[in-house]
């Protein structure tokens, strides 16, 4: 006897949006290194030079400008250069939104996320990678 399935419908991906799995794994990739988040989020609170985020960020020059411009080559931020100085911003406002909203979702899963013997815990120290 043939037992019949019955699937929930997935809803239809939004006009525009990626649907490569792997695509989206990379985006969420970028933004697991510690130190590319923390300079993301520094750069959401406004625009920010190389010099503020290297301050920020406490590491040496050429690792935030490694970092800034892995972020920048994936969309999250935008740099336009004034004289000398590169100054950074948010590439797109979506961003600031994904950072709460990630925030938001930590914050109500620390416990399991913490817990979670199958994902290595970030560091802030060692994620200056």
């Amino acid at each position: 006897m043939l037992q019949r399935t019955t699937s929930t419908p997935q809803a239809a991906a939004p006009a525009g949006a990626c649907t490569h799995t792997d695509t989206v794994a990379t985006f969420f990739r970028a933004l697991s290194d510690p130190t590319r988040l923390k300079l993301l989020e520094f750069i959401i609170g406004g625009e920010r030079t190389t010099a503020e985020c290297v301050a920020h960020a406490g590491i040496s020059q050429p690792r935030v400008s490694i970092h800034l411009s892995c972020l920048a080559d994936c969309g999250y931020v935008s740099a336009r250069r004034e004289g000398r100085r590169l100054l950074y911003s948010v590439g797109d406002p979506r961003v600031a939104d994904l950072v709460v909203l990630a925030r938001a979702l930590a914050a109500d899963n620390a416990a399991a996320l913490n817990c979670c013997p199958r994902i290595e815990p970030a560091s802030a120290e060692g994620g200056d990678s």
